[in-house]
């Protein structure tokens, strides 16, 4: 089974070179499970971008950021439509023109659920509200596992990026430590625990990939 960087490496990579042409489109795969569409409009060969990205035939399911998107091909809900996985659209204030008229056109006619903050219409409504600043929205856009909050904040422990005091050494590397301080015997040959997946901060994106993977326990249960 690929790793998550090996495979990430090979969506991005993909994904840069189908999208030479166009930029306006980021392509990815998250936790070798969820397909991430990040996008500021939505071109009509968006399914063969995604293609070119060589992206894994098995995923829970897919999440198209329109956060700050304007625009969309008229065509561009064909793809997502007939998807047989489950959708979600990421919106925001800065969601509008054709990418949020595409957003509502999904929930309709794909079972879309939104996720974000409103634009202050009435017509382009979350499902689930959650909400940031735009500034760090487009930081997460860029780095979905951008630490946002230092460690020795003078707040203490009381915000949200506690898993950064979370200590990853392997029991291998203590089992070597000990043996470097003359502890212990000199058995090596535990293997070296693969490095933690990164985790991702963007609170609306994360929220997400919850809701994905929870329906995926679901069907599974369902059989």
């Amino acid at each position: 089974m690929k790793s998550f960087f090996s495979v990430l490496f090979a969506v991005v990579v993909g994904g840069l070179a189908a999208g030479a042409a166009d930029s306006t489109m980021n392509v990815s795969v998250l936790d070798n499970a969820v397909l991430c569409v990040r996008a500021s409009r939505v071109p009509e060969n968006v399914k063969d971008q995604i293609h070119a990205a060589t992206v894994p035939g098995h995923l829970t399911g897919t999440v198209l950021d329109l956060r700050f998107a304007d625009d969309a091909a008229t065509n561009a809900a064909d793809y997502f439509e007939h998807r047989k996985s489950p959708l979600v659209v990421l919106i925001n204030s800065q969601t509008r023109g054709a990418a949020a008229a595409l957003a509502i056109q999904l929930r309709n006619s794909a079972s879309a659920v939104l996720i974000g903050s409103t634009n202050g219409t009435e017509a382009l409504l979350p499902d689930i509200v959650v909400s940031s600043s735009p500034d760090e929205e487009k930081k997460f856009q860029e780095n979905p596992f951008l630490k946002t909050v230092a460690p020795t904040a003078a707040a203490g422990f009381s915000g949200t990026n506690l898993l950064a005091f979370v200590d990853h050494t392997s029991e291998a590397d203590l089992v070597r430590k000990r043996i470097k301080d003359g502890e212990g015997d000199a058995d090596t040959s535990s293997p070296r625990a693969e490095p933690p997946q990164p985790v991702v901060r963007d609170p609306a994106l994360a929220r997400a990939m919850d809701l994905l993977k929870a329906l995926a326990v679901l069907h599974s249960a369902k059989g």
